[in-house]
């Protein structure tokens, strides 16, 4: 486009920059199946959004549906999508597609909850067209910022919450390319690993998802590494156990240099004791040097280096969830949240999106998401929120009540890596009668940050 076609189109986007579109009504009321299904993809097992006992005892009085649900229950779904004239966002949308932007990807999104979702509430959101941008170069390409404000309400006209959204639509092909791609080429593989008939063992099993530590048949003393004849007894007899895969960081360093191709830098060297009592030297992933901390819960995790090789690895264990919640009292400004694994799988990536009534191709085509821009299919923003606010209340115990979320998205999140979500508690305060307590987080993958941001959530008083 010249100068002034290019004028003549943002003015065409901007003109319904402030109106409101025709009341979207969800499909089904909030019920049970849809939100079993949410927390079985998120693995969130809050028993106030599926255990009616519990429910009935905790702040709720009754089962409720996870508050980030909010804009799943008015989705489209997987339905033909018809051009409502009366509809600001989608006839933007419309003009962006015709005109090549066809790429979409979600940057930010804020929610404000006025009471969480119940069963048999029927909503309606009503969405406003709150801007439309300038062009935009951005690392994906050019495009335009969308934003919208979506109300919703139930069948009573009662107020559940508010949604602030931005979009980014923009032209596939035109995005900056990552500095030195170009240059690096193919990565090589990792060095291989010595193997002999003493040690196949150890490597069979990492291979079969096992980790093996020999075992003397006559004493039972653990060693690693493997050796040919017990250093205890003396025992030629040589065995095995499988172990379990937890463990604690005993001690590590950091590599800096020299650095070799085939290995990411800052390099997390670690020494770890596992559960069994023996030690081993691995790499800890999954976090960067400046969250390694002797003593922090590891889990096991495996990496194929060769066709025929597999390595161990170990990274930040998941967190158990707080059974007890937490009071107001009891937490301090400053308090770290635990570090928390997510592995991103195809399989999390495309049951969330569905879950989430999310259908965007981009999320479970991976064809189409070449297509649009993308190396692969990538998480969508409503999975984003939802495991942010699970990540929340596992630390804060199920009778948190969530206030608003609000999230910005930065590097995808693509299949076959890991998100490790961290966080701390920025503030606390009386908000009337209730004790409210922000907590600001972020998760970081193997790219940077995919998702940073905040939760206000109501903590009991205690004592």
């Amino acid at each position: 486009m010249d100068d002034a076609a290019k004028a003549e189109f943002f003015n065409k986007l901007r003109s319904s920059v402030g109106a409101t579109g025709t009341p979207l009504r969800a499909r089904d009321p909030v019920n049970q199946a849809m939100i079993r299904h949410w927390c079985d993809s998120m693995e969130d097992a809050n028993p106030n959004y599926t255990d009616p006992a519990a429910a009935g005892a905790g702040p709720h009085g009754q089962i409720v549906a996870p508050p980030t649900m909010l804009n799943a229950w008015t989705m489209i779904g997987n339905i033909p999508r018809v051009l409502d004239p009366n509809d600001p966002q989608g006839t933007v949308g419309h003009l962006l597609d015709n005109a090549g932007y066809v790429g979409v990807v979600a940057t930010n999104c804020e929610h404000v909850y006025t009471r969480y979702p119940r069963l048999g509430d029927h909503l309606t959101g009503t969405q406003k067209l709150v801007d439309v941008s300038e062009e935009k170069q951005t690392g994906l390409g050019f495009g335009d910022l969308v934003t919208t404000e979506t109300e919703y309400h139930n069948q009573s006209g009662e107020h559940i919450g508010s949604m602030f959204f931005r979009i980014l639509k923009f032209r596939p092909g035109t995005g900056r390319a990552p500095s030195g791609v170009a240059s690096i080429g193919e990565r090589p593989r990792r060095p291989r690993p010595g193997m002999n008939q003493d040690t196949r063992f150890f490597w069979d099993g990492l291979r079969a998802g096992e980790l093996r530590i020999q075992r003397c048949n006559n004493c039972g003393a653990l060693e690693h590494p493997p050796t040919v004849r017990c250093v205890v007894c003396g025992s030629f007899d040589r065995g095995y156990l499988v172990a379990s895969g937890r463990a604690h960081l005993y001690s590590f360093v950091v590599a800096h240099h020299p650095q070799v191709p085939s290995f990411d830098y800052p390099l997390n060297i670690g020494l770890v004791e596992l559960e069994e009592g023996i030690r081993l030297v691995t790499n800890i992933v999954a976090c960067t040097p400046e969250q390694l901390e002797v003593g922090m819960p590891l889990e096991l995790t495996l990496v194929n280096s060769h066709d025929d090789i597999t390595l161990h690895q170990f990274r930040p264990a998941r967190p158990p969830r707080q059974v007890e919640t937490r009071t107001f009292n009891e937490v301090n400004v400053g308090d770290k949240l635990p570090l928390c694994p997510i592995p991103i799988t195809p399989t999390l990536i495309v049951a969330t999106a569905i879950a989430s009534r999310d259908y965007q191709d981009v999320h479970h085509d991976r064809d189409q998401a070449h297509k649009k821009g993308s190396k692969d299919i990538f998480m969508n923003i409503l999975t984003s929120s939802g495991l942010s606010g699970r990540y929340v209340s596992d630390w804060a115990g199920p009778d948190a009540v969530l206030k608003n979320l609000k999230i910005r998205l930065g590097a995808p999140n693509y299949p076959y890596d890991t998100m490790t979500m961290s966080g701390s508690v920025a503030k606390k305060e009386m908000v009337g009668q209730e004790g409210v307590v922000q907590i600001a987080f972020e998760g970081l993958n193997s790219l940077g940050a995919h998702v940073t941001g905040t939760v206000d959530l109501a903590l009991p008083m205690g004592a």
